[in-house]
């Protein structure tokens, strides 16, 4: 008898998920869901064929010299830089990841983070919870507009496209946005937004929100100098990738009324969170949850799953990030 080919998930999810695979592979599964170092992984994947990782996993030229069983390694995200790409199609190995299924749930978390952030919520709530409210005041924890701003988008693919739309359709903003390259006329015109260099998005926007991807070239695209050129009275948001922003030079701008206020969902070095940012009270702090609700994240894991499937049972690909790769392993 034949043995099945096996494939490690990474971290835990959804049973049905595990289920489905398991109709098809013998699956190694991380059930108590701690992430595994370099050493942990490679280890994990020994005879493995397949894995589906996370953002905590990072997929390098070591570890695939050191895994010459692995044939796709699919990631549970739309930002894929826990990979080494280059890296993973030189050895012929197949990468995926998830576009489109997140790209809605994440721009409403986006644009709810924009208005937590413009209106002050975590600060008055900390006040609140503290038992400082005693008496009403006419400014107390005034904020800034949102509707009628000019709300600023770096980045602008699907999720900058659909907040975009919100804000546009929903709060008669004003949207300018920078990209590595202009949208076409009739995109442009359904989120109704203008193309800007980056330097006039940066002075020009009340609410900048970042949802470029991480690269090389993008880190630290939002540093002392960037902040130094937006208003005092704006706000800044990043629902991207940690790394995009110089947290500590953000935490000084913030500390020292340079901008209003902050909101991110993503840190660098995350799940470290750079402590000058805790210091500060004008900022709001989520723990990289843009993209979760139970819909989605299970959207996501699926996603994943088909692709681990469809390559290895039939040499088809899903939402491959190298379809170049296909079929010469």
């Amino acid at each position: 008898m034949t043995s099945r080919p096996s494939i490690l998930v990474a971290r835990q999810v959804f049973p049905e998920v595990v289920d489905k695979l398991r109709q098809h592979f013998d699956v190694d599964t991380n059930e108590d869901d701690a992430p595994l170092d370099a050493a942990q992984l490679v280890a994990r994947l020994q005879g493995k064929v397949g894995v589906i990782t996370t953002g905590s996993e990072r997929v390098d030229a070591a570890l695939v010299t050191a895994c010459p069983q692995l044939r796709i390694v699919a990631n549970i995200a739309v930002g894929y830089n826990n990979f080494d790409l280059p890296a993973i199609t030189a050895a012929g190995i197949l990468a995926s990841n998830t576009p489109d299924v997140l790209t809605e749930t994440t721009a409403d978390f986006g644009f709810a983070l924009l208005l937590a952030t413009a209106r002050r919520l975590t600060e008055s709530e900390h006040f609140l919870r503290a038992g400082q409210w005693n008496r009403w005041a006419l400014d107390m924890f005034a904020g800034a507009e949102v509707n009628g701003s000019t709300l600023g988008i770096l980045g602008m693919g699907r999720i900058g496209q659909a907040i975009a739309r919100r804000g546009a359709h929903g709060f008669n903003m004003n949207v300018i946005y920078h990209n590595r390259s202009q949208l076409d006329a009739t995109t442009e015109a359904e989120c109704k937004a203008r193309y800007v260099s980056k330097e006039e998005l940066l002075k020009t926007s009340d609410h900048l929100i970042l949802v470029l991807p991480y690269s090389a070239s993008s880190h630290h695209a939002i540093g002392a100098t960037e902040i130094a050129q937006m208003k005092p009275t704006a706000t800044l948001v990043n629902i991207a990738r940690g790394g995009i922003v110089d947290d500590a030079a953000l935490a000084a701008a913030l500390r020292e009324k340079r901008i209003a206020a902050a909101g991110l969902d993503v840190f660098e070095g995350e799940p470290r969170v750079h402590p000058d940012l805790l210091a500060v009270p004008n900022i709001v702090l989520t723990p990289h949850i843009a993209s979760a609700t139970i819909a989605t994240r299970k959207a996501m894991a699926h996603l994943a799953a088909d692709n681990v499937i469809a390559y290895l049972t039939e040499g088809k690909t899903v939402t491959p990030l190298n379809p170049e790769v296909a079929g010469k392993r």
